[in-house]
């Protein structure tokens, strides 16, 4: 599975990865301690076609005692990966940038994000070689489905925290990375933030795509009414180079978060006829015009504890219905996201955390 090629990669890579988490340690000197990977027995198995993942185990291991296992692991010829969180969005990490094609398939991923049978994920994330002059990197995604979203949010935040590990990135590292969004720039940050240019949304409803008439400037959808199950909600219609349907009220009342039966609406709304190509939806419950609650269906990874490109569409979506302000906290199950949608540049700015799980090998 594994060519000469890719195996001195993999080595390199692992020595990079040890140099660069050293590097941070450095950094890191009166920082909160970083996360602990706690995993139980060395174990190696087979499932659908693997040769098998072997994972540094035993004991609590910091993510610099597993990368130091990494690296010696890497030897082997086998493929490393590390996986990270990002407000428990969570995400296998492979460096891959000795070729220009994932080294593994949709298929080959979805399994590896089987939460029993593989090391378990919301999606699988490469880095690429860059496209654009100018550029570090591309972003390449699987969902835990097989299908490939345009970009993910926590994703590239994850991803940035990698390569800076791998690469030894002091704070205040800034990255260009080419998605199939378009260009997206993470900076890393003192206290172990990833702040990040999210570029400007998307508000035609040709673009996002949607098929719900447009009723506001530039052809937006902008609380428009939409039936789902026998009940009428308000949906606004974003893009952050994927889909995003916001959902602030229901049958004319404001959402309230514990009522909503997300594994049953959410996929009648991912499926939904006026979203041609599915779409991800975000129910938000309002605190203050600075405070939110949402959660997400993702689409192509179900329900998740975080999505960092739903947090940017739920602040735009809220401006434009007149419901919050431009700089807003967006609670999530897996924790707060700080959004700022800056008016006079359209950008959108999303600051939060990228953690280091564990580490191990194909």
């Amino acid at each position: 599975m594994v060519c000469s090629r890719v195996t001195a990669q993999i080595a390199q890579n692992g020595s990079r990865l040890e140099a660069g988490l050293q590097n941070r340690r450095l950094v890191s000197q009166g920082r909160p301690q970083s996360p602990v990977a706690r995993v139980l027995n060395t174990q190696k198995f087979t499932h659908k076609g693997y040769r098998g993942i072997d994972c540094a185990r035993g004991h609590a291991l910091s993510w610099q005692g597993v990368a130091a296992a990494v690296a010696q692991q890497a030897e082997t010829g086998q493929i490393q990966f590390a996986k990270y969180h990002g407000l428990g969005n969570d995400f296998v990490l492979i460096d891959n940038r000795h070729t220009t094609e994932p080294v593994l398939t949709p298929e080959q991923s979805e399994r590896l994000c089987d939460r029993n049978f593989g090391i378990g994920g919301d999606g699988v994330i490469f880095a690429l070689p860059p496209q654009q002059p100018g550029s570090d990197l591309t972003m390449r995604i699987y969902n835990s489905d097989g299908s490939e979203p345009e970009m993910c949010g926590n994703g590239i935040r994850c991803l940035a925290r990698f390569i800076a590990d791998v690469d030894g990135a002091s704070p205040g590292q800034e990255y260009k990375i080419d998605t199939l969004a378009g260009l997206i720039q993470p900076v890393m940050q003192e206290d172990g933030q990833v702040r990040v240019d999210m570029g400007s949304p998307i508000l035609e409803g040709a673009q996002i795509p949607t098929t719900l008439q447009p009723n506001a400037d530039g052809n937006a959808v902008i609380a428009q009414t939409l039936e789902v199950d026998g009940h009428e909600y308000t949906v606004s219609c974003v893009s952050m180079g994927n889909p995003h349907a916001l959902v602030y009220s229901v049958d004319g009342a404001p959402i309230k978060l514990d009522a909503v039966n997300l594994f049953h609406v959410g996929p009648l709304f991912e499926s939904h006829p006026v979203f041609p190509a599915k779409t991800n939806t975000e129910f938000v419950e309002i605190l203050s015009p600075s405070h939110v609650k949402m959660m997400v269906w993702e689409r192509g990874a179900g329900r998740t504890l975080a999505c960092g490109t739903g947090a940017c569409a739920t602040v735009v979506a809220g401006v434009l219905e007149g419901k919050i302000l431009r700089k807003c906290r967006v609670d999530l199950p897996g924790g707060p996201l700080f959004i700022e949608w800056d008016e006079k540049s359209n950008k959108i700015y999303m600051t939060g955390p990228a953690e280091f799980v564990f580490a191990g090998t194909l």
